[in-house]
């Protein structure tokens, strides 16, 4: 018996890890039932309390504009150079939210190597389209002229968000005069994850209507719109049960960037709702969808640095 455990010691190992296992997923079916269920405080506690023993560098409250809620979070990897940047959006319906509820998201994805900005954002009834997306635009234009100072390259940085968040990740990232315009520069745009999003909104509520007001009309807001051949790599995942956001909106801006030659890569996650891919970045719940885990590979092809060679090739 020298060299091996005890067949009893080992079917105790066997239930303990099991039992472990149980209890993980079962706090993370309870996580998700409160992201549905909209008891925020509880919700958020157990998606963070993980990240309060990330070893990533967290710098909180840096203000990109005069705001209260022009300010945003950065996650860094220990020691950080140069490393690709992604800037997160979350949702809540342009009336909610804030970046202390998502420290999870962004210690998950400094914890694979990036440097994750949260930008808060001026929300209605303070302001509607497109100040907003004006906030979103400005949030860009400060992490090009920081983002060295916080271990991160300017050149490779990929738009990401949630529902809300992701119809802002994706109307910057295609409309390349809107970002410009706040002085950002859309050629250090490498990469766009859409989580849930509504890319082709139609305003179906009171508060919608009044979020997106005339004179503007979907052709203004919507991110389909906007697509072109120049928009960056997408990756675009989406609940099948998501009752909030349909999945037709991703399956059409899917479509849309397949016509443009753009390329894209699409999940429709069978018997997965709203909340789900976003959760999934959370400890406890990352078992529900592959959303991080196709996200970082995602984001490591796109933000891949090109041999020297190949590059000055592509230059002549």
């Amino acid at each position: 018996m020298h060299g091996r455990s005890h067949p009893r010691r080992r079917y105790r190992s066997r239930r303990l890890r099991a039992r472990r296992a149980h209890l993980t997923r079962l706090a993370g079916t309870v996580l998700l039932v409160l992201f549905v269920s909209g008891c925020s405080s509880t919700e958020f506690f157990l998606a963070n309390a993980p990240a309060e023993f990330s070893r990533v560098e967290r710098r909180i409250d840096l203000a990109y504009g005069n705001d209260q809620r022009q300010k945003l979070d950065v996650y860094s990897p220990r020691n950080a150079v140069n490393r690709p940047v992604v800037i997160f959006w979350y949702g809540g319906s342009w009336v909610t939210g804030s970046k202390a509820n998502y420290r999870f998201v962004g210690t998950a994805l400094a914890g694979e190597g990036f440097v994750a900005v949260l930008p808060d954002y001026r929300l209605f009834p303070q302001v509607t389209f497109p100040l907003f997306d004006e906030d979103g635009a400005r949030a860009v234009a400060w992490v090009q002229q920081h983002a060295r100072e916080f271990g991160g390259d300017p050149s490779r940085i990929v738009l990401m968000g949630h529902s809300a968040g992701a119809h802002t990740a994706a109307f910057l990232a295609f409309n390349h005069a809107f970002l410009e315009r706040f002085g950002a520069d859309s050629r250090g745009i490498v990469g766009l994850v859409g989580l849930s999003g509504p890319y082709a909104l139609v305003p179906d509520t009171d508060i919608l209507r009044a979020t997106f007001p005339a004179p503007f009309t979907e052709r203004d807001w919507q991110p389909t719109r906007f697509v072109d051949s120049r928009a960056p790599p997408t990756l675009l995942v989406h609940g099948l049960e998501d009752t909030e956001v349909a999945p037709e909106q991703t399956i059409g801006l899917h479509d849309a960037l397949v016509r443009a030659h753009v390329r894209v890569q699409m999940d429709l996650i069978p018997r997965r709702g709203h909340a789900d891919t976003v959760a999934s970045f959370a400890l406890l719940a990352r078992f529900r969808t592959p959303a991080l885990a196709q996200t970082v590979e995602f984001l490591q092809r796109v933000t891949q640095r090109r041999p020297a060679a190949a590059s000055q090739a592509a230059a002549r």
